[in-house]
């Protein structure tokens, strides 16, 4: 486990870290980047929040609350809590129309900064858990690699990136988007804003 977690925000400071993002929408608090590697599209949503990053760190890091802004969770439970930073989630989405709909069970990592310029990061990726197998109303997928950094801009501002590395399990969700408006996770992320603030 120690080694999943470690990974886990190993992972994230990765994807975070590469070179080669491109923007491909502006709009005044929410800005969206793209980066493909091979078959791997990685995408970045950058949100400026105007709450100090502490906060939106401990209402990022509680999945439990992100029904409240991201609709494409329908249910999200607590199996397994590992440690005071690691908890493992089993989490339903709403069906798309042609497709079944999806289940996830994900382990989401938290971590606060060593040092002051360093962001405070929410990892997030599949796992496997013999208590929860896959079932037949839901088709199991897989997250490789999500989640949140947030840096502090001023004692009540900051930035908050979500990141999410797409396989073809969340691709149905964003092929639309990135296309053509990429207007879901706009509208996701307007969302995001408005219940951090």
């Amino acid at each position: 486990q120690a080694y999943l977690s470690y990974s886990n925000i190993a992972a994230l400071t990765h994807l975070a870290g590469k070179p080669g993002w491109d923007i491909t929408k502006t709009l005044d608090n929410v800005k969206i980047w793209t980066h493909e590697e091979g078959a791997v599209l990685s995408f970045k949503v950058e949100m400026q929040v105007k709450v100090p990053s502490h906060v939106a760190f401990s209402l990022l890091s509680d999945f439990s609350l992100r029904q409240r802004w991201d609709r494409h969770f329908q249910t999200c439970k607590v199996l397994q809590d590992v440690s005071e930073e690691e908890k493992i989630y089993h989490v339903t989405s709403a069906p798309m129309t042609g497709h079944q709909p999806r289940d996830f069970v994900i382990l989401v990592s938290q971590r606060q900064p060593c040092r002051p310029q360093e962001p405070y990061t929410v990892a997030v990726r599949s796992v496997t858990l013999r208590a929860v197998p896959p079932s037949p109303e839901f088709c199991r997928s897989e997250i490789l690699c999500a989640g949140f950094q947030i840096h502090s801009s001023s004692s009540s501002s900051c930035t908050v990136c979500y990141f999410n590395q797409v396989t073809s399990g969340v691709m149905p969700y964003l092929a639309a988007n990135l296309t053509g408006s990429s207007k879901s996770i706009e509208d996701t992320a307007l969302e995001c804003i408005k219940f951090l603030e």
